[in-house]
């Protein structure tokens, strides 16, 4: 990710006005019964890099933004922390007092322990491993609104923005949001190298005591627990392969 988003084709002019987008971010809008995430990686061979892909929902925040890397897939996966530490910075700028906005490993978005969504990454499926990929897109869904069964203690495991106190923070500006923070993640990853992302990262995931925890080369997640000899491993691609938060059924996030 050296050289961040790189070039953004010109020919992607903004189709929604309302949403306001830093360069160089190019928007495309879907209608609301689109998919973000999958029509952003039918188009990210021809879109390039920053092309942002919004659908427009009452109740969900849902996009997908295309990068291309610079380094091997094998390490270029790491965009998704870079993602990830962007999604919940949004949600922080417009979260309320002591709200606690955290993330459950590696792809769950929480709000004071409720679900309300999470990310995922997608790559060419002929990728090879050691070869930078044509694009990586990082795709997100955060829930601004519940839909039915208003009783929280139906669903005690889920939340939406509107009702953990978010006042009028919808979908457009959960969009704009999170493209201002992922250009400073990726700012941030230039400059300081990946340590300095991976540390915003882990420091979203709920403590336990005694645990230490980080993140090497490849996304991996290892833990270790004070007195025990055993590291734990956690496999990125593994994870990624179904998004932990996703309810395919209902095409958004779990209830």
């Amino acid at each position: 990710m050296e050289e961040g988003l790189r070039s953004i084709p010109t020919s992607l002019a903004s189709t929604a006005e309302q949403i306001q987008l830093p360069p160089p971010f190019a928007l495309v809008r879907l209608r609301e019964s689109g998919d973000a995430f999958a029509h952003a990686c039918c188009i990210a061979p021809e879109s390039g890099a920053g092309t942002l892909v919004y659908v427009g929902r009452f109740d969900l925040a849902e996009f997908a933004v295309v990068l291309e890397p610079t380094e091997p897939l094998t390490t270029a996966r790491r965009a998704f922390y870079a993602g990830m530490v962007a999604l919940t910075d949004a949600l922080r700028a417009y979260a309320p007092p002591a709200k606690e906005v955290a993330i459950g490993w590696p792809d769950a978005v929480r709000i004071d322990g409720g679900l309300v969504g999470g990310g995922r990454l997608g790559w060419p499926a002929s990728a090879d491993e050691d070869e930078p990929p044509g694009w990586l897109v990082f795709g997100a869904m955060i829930r601004t609104v519940m839909m039915n069964d208003r009783d929280p203690g139906v669903r005690p495991l889920a939340a939406a923005l509107d009702e953990e106190g978010f006042g009028e923070a919808g979908a457009v500006q959960m969009t704009e949001s999170f493209a201002r923070h992922l250009m400073r993640a990726i700012d941030s990853w230039q400059v300081d190298g990946f340590d300095s992302v991976a540390r915003e990262y882990l420091s979203r995931i709920p403590r336990e005591p005694q645990t230490l925890r980080r993140i090497d080369d490849r996304g991996d997640l290892f833990t270790r627990r004070t007195g025990r000899d055993a590291t734990e491993r956690a496999n990125l691609v593994d994870a990624l392969a179904s998004p932990s938060w996703l309810d395919p059924t209902l095409g958004g996030p779990r209830r």
